[in-house]
């Protein structure tokens, strides 16, 4: 999820804490290992053993971010089900979709009943899900309880990042970051309806940058000591060569986000296919961008790689706007920049969702 807003000229934050500063020293001068990363020849075989994964990135419609979709009072299967529904009438199988470590450590039982029930519907619907755990993108400060309203033309105007700053800059307040990630792996680590574990989305964005590498690392050793049967990952994206590189050496399966012309995305995927590992891009689709499903889901398959775009269903996130062009009167722009359908179902575009159908058809 790139976080671009009107008039920033450089993502920065407040300067972090001189523990923090420790940390990342010390991280970013260590050497990167697997550390039981899987080999080629696994990730190989589990590649081998799935159909191409297609589908989006998913929140219902009636949830502003990820606290509202888990939280048990918001917490909308009625929704979700009607909504993946959509996706199961375009040939969809997986869904990829943001955990927040809060809910987990206020109702670690509630939460993982939650995420079971969320589960189940998903599988009804013939989808897997690639559950994210922690997030640098959007709004600081993550609070639990009753969420903000949409802000009218603004692209994700109360998504929450996980943990946030003051927790992402001070590895005394970890504990519960690591029960989080341990505990939510580790009660499905075996469960068939997860295909993958994407551990941290977009690391150094919000101008975290070096300092969150600790973080970035500690992410992946925990869901490691959980010991999933699924491959635990975490995507590529253009900003920060240290976290990326740092990901592709420790991610089982290779994951990258790509918003470009198809051109580019075909680049991108012949550099990454030096890895000699399986490769989802877990983030695509921005149609002003000439990154639409058209143009980009045709080079995907050929190459064999999995495809999830950003959003679904049109809803509170106002993804139909684009990360730098607010409305703010709250007018519907005439491109939607993400997101497949409104509410009630109907398509943005009869015409993309036909060919949707069509490119996702069994034996296509």
């Amino acid at each position: 999820m790139l976080e671009y807003r009107p008039g920033m000229t450089d993502r920065t934050i407040a300067r972090p804490t001189f523990l923090a500063a420790v940390l990342v020293a010390v991280t970013c001068a260590l050497p990167v290992s697997g550390q039981d990363r899987w080999s080629v020849e696994k990730a190989r075989a589990w590649h081998a053993a799935q159909p191409w994964p297609v589908g989006a990135n998913f929140i219902p419609s009636s949830a502003i971010n990820q606290l509202e979709m888990w939280q048990a009072d918001t917490f909308d299967p009625k929704t979700i089900d009607r909504e993946l529904g959509y996706a199961q009438a375009l040939g969809m199988n997986t869904m990829r979709v943001y955990l927040h470590n809060l809910p987990w450590e206020e109702d670690a039982p509630g939460f993982q009943k939650r995420i079971g029930e969320y589960l189940a519907i998903a599988d009804k619907r013939g989808i897997k899900t690639i559950f994210v755990l922690f997030d640098s993108c959007w709004n600081d400060k993550p609070t639990s309880g009753k969420q903000p309203e949409p802000k009218p033309g603004v692209h994700n105007s109360g998504w929450v990042r996980a943990p946030g700053t003051e927790r992402l800059f001070d590895a005394r307040k970890w504990a519960g970051l690591e029960a989080f990630v341990k505990g939510v792996v580790g009660a499905f680590k075996d469960d068939r309806r997860v295909l993958a574990w994407d551990v941290f989305n977009e690391p150094s964005n919000s101008g975290y940058m070096d300092a969150a590498m600790p973080l970035l690392q500690a992410a992946f050793d925990w869901a490691r000591a959980a010991a999933p049967s699924q491959p635990i990952t975490a995507g590529l994206w253009h900003d920060h060569p240290k976290s990326n590189d740092l990901m592709l050496a420790r991610s089982d399966v290779i994951t990258f986000h790509d918003y470009d012309p198809p051109d580019k995305l075909e680049a991108q995927i012949t550099r990454l296919a030096a890895q000699g590992r399986p490769m989802i891009c877990t983030e695509y689709m921005a149609r002003t961008r000439d990154c639409t499903f058209e143009s980009c889901l045709p080079v995907l398959k050929k190459h064999k790689v999995g495809a999830i775009n950003w959003g679904l269903v049109k809803g509170k996130t106002n993804t139909v706007y684009a990360w730098d062009a607010p409305r703010p009167d709250g007018s519907e722009p005439p491109v939607w920049f993400h997101d497949i359908f409104r509410p009630d179902g109907t398509p943005f575009s009869a015409k993309e969702t036909a060919f949707l159908r069509a490119i996702l058809a069994p034996g296509r």
